[in-house]
């Protein structure tokens, strides 16, 4: 799961969990305060009324001694701020233990401000103590209110007593759940903190011991599996593939070390060979002149092409050169070997003239050539033929070298594919400038950074076919698509 998901839900959970136990909190105390203010406001209106009773007596009675207008007024505010509580008290909902008590609590109102009013009647219309049996009577309804009253408080009182004595429990019983919500809340926090800090810092120890793996030279250190949901799973597959760089990076440069090496080894090979390759050139030079003086043409191209093959050779092997600067250095090779061989082989080329403008690295062709002329055909009398094809497909040029030679075994065969020392393949003395074709075919697969470039088909007593393929990417600039030759 990811951090952002296990945050995403585990933080609201919590805070739906608390909420929910405050809630409940609330809501049971709310519960307890309804009823207790339900029960309280009946008691106090009880007791509002008996003192309201009384107080409307104090003031009928103050209008009986003075009998002034505004003691009059007093007595029938007072009068009505009785019938107000009664016409609450007939608003309010009873408990059933109370309410015929309430109910002729309620006629014992009616019968009082009757009483009031009869007194007010009398004190009017007949003698000057006539009102007074009226008072005497509304004094006794006034007692009788007030008992009722606190009969009525008790009734409240001991009905709501096994209730509230519930509510305790319960309110007992919520603060023990209160508590185990508390203390398992506290719990699954920490759990869950622990759980969220381990699926951090878990991946981040295992990759930052990858990473010391890797600087102490372990290269092969296996990064740790973390699932692709997580945030370091990716991380952890970027670390992968940033290794993997890094050991293609590492083999690339031990090839171009591998490759540097190989062309100062063949650079010094081919100086160790020349015997003062600048003399003999001259020397060269000097003897095709002569013999042009001579008469001896055919001496004397010899001579030049023999120049031409040491001037090419004199180049440096680390550049690289065109296939058609190859192709005319094989020619010159051909002339040199046509006066040795006469009419014993036959060069037959097929070349393709866009295909001639791919860069390879310098003497590709030759000493394929000469092992051909050394291992294939020098035991032939007549008939040899070698063959050079060079055609254009898409995104690259193909090299063929054949001959009906001889041929090669199947061992002899994959060991120059796969650059292995073979004793089949020993040079005779003064027969081979010293580059190996297993030279020619490493380099190739060093300079364009690509393997499998040459195929070799052949068997025993029928001939060789050298193929070879040069990518596009090697041709000058310019000179066509890179789709096509």
């Amino acid at each position: 799961m990811k951090i952002r998901s296990m945050l995403f839900i585990i933080i609201p959970a919590l805070f739906i969990l608390n909420n929910g136990v405050s809630y409940f909190i609330f809501q049971s105390g709310r519960t307890v305060q309804q009823s207790y203010n339900v029960m309280l406001d009946r008691v106090l209106l009880y007791k509002q009324i008996a003192g309201q009773t009384q107080e409307n007596l104090r003031v009928l009675n103050v209008y009986l001694v003075d009998r002034r207008d505004s003691s009059r007024n007093a007595y029938l505010s007072q009068r009505a701020e009785l019938n107000l509580l009664r016409d609450s008290l007939s608003a309010k909902n009873t408990i059933p233990a109370t309410a015929l008590t309430v109910r002729s609590y309620r006629n014992m109102i009616d019968t009082f401000t009757l009483q009031e009013a009869g007194v007010i009647e009398a004190l009017n219309n007949q003698g000057s103590l006539a009102y007074a049996a009226f008072y005497e009577e509304a004094e006794h309804t006034a007692a009788f209110i007030q008992q009722e009253g606190y009969h009525l408080i008790d009734l409240e009182l001991r009905y709501y007593q096994p209730l509230y004595r519930q509510i305790l429990l319960q309110t007992e019983a919520r603060d023990h759940w209160g508590v185990a919500i508390f203390i398992l809340n506290t719990l699954l926090s920490v759990m869950f903190a622990y759980w969220i800090s381990l699926s951090i810092s878990r991946p981040i120890k295992l990759l930052a011991l990858t990473a010391q793996q890797i600087s102490d030279g372990n290269l092969q250190a296996a990064p740790p599996q973390i699932s692709a949901n997580h945030e370091f799973g990716v991380l952890s597959h970027a670390f992968g593939r940033m290794q993997d760089n890094l050991k293609e990076l590492i083999v690339k440069e031990k090839e171009s070390l591998e490759k540097d090496k190989l062309v100062k080894e063949l650079e010094l090979e081919v100086l160790q060979n020349q015997m003062n390759p600048h003399f003999l050139f001259n020397s060269l030079n000097v003897i095709a002149k002569l013999a042009l003086l001579e008469g001896a043409e055919q001496t004397s191209d010899l001579m030049v092409s023999m120049s031409n093959l040491l001037r090419y050779n004199l180049r440096k092997l680390d550049r690289p050169v065109t296939l058609r600067e190859e192709v005319e250095h094989a020619r010159e090779y051909f002339t040199i070997q046509q006066a040795r061989f006469r009419d014993r082989f036959q060069f037959v080329t097929e070349i393709e003239e866009g295909g001639l403008n791919v860069f390879v690295p310098m003497l590709t062709l030759q000493p394929i050539l000469e092992n051909i002329f050394v291992h294939g055909i020098e035991g032939m009398e007549e008939g040899a033929q070698i063959k050079l094809v060079i055609t254009c497909g898409p995104n690259e040029t193909r090299v063929a070298i054949s001959d009906n030679g001889i041929g090669m075994t199947k061992e002899v065969r994959e060991s120059l594919l796969h650059f292995e020392f073979n004793p089949q393949l020993g040079q005779e003395k003064g027969q081979s400038t010293g580059l190996g074709t297993r030279n020619v075919f490493k380099r190739l697969e060093l300079f364009y950074g690509k393997k499998n470039l040459v195929d070799i088909y052949s068997e025993p007593g029928r001939g060789t076919t050298v193929f070879i393929r040069l990518p596009s990417a090697g041709k000058e600039d310019g000179d066509v698509s890179s789709t096509d030759c």
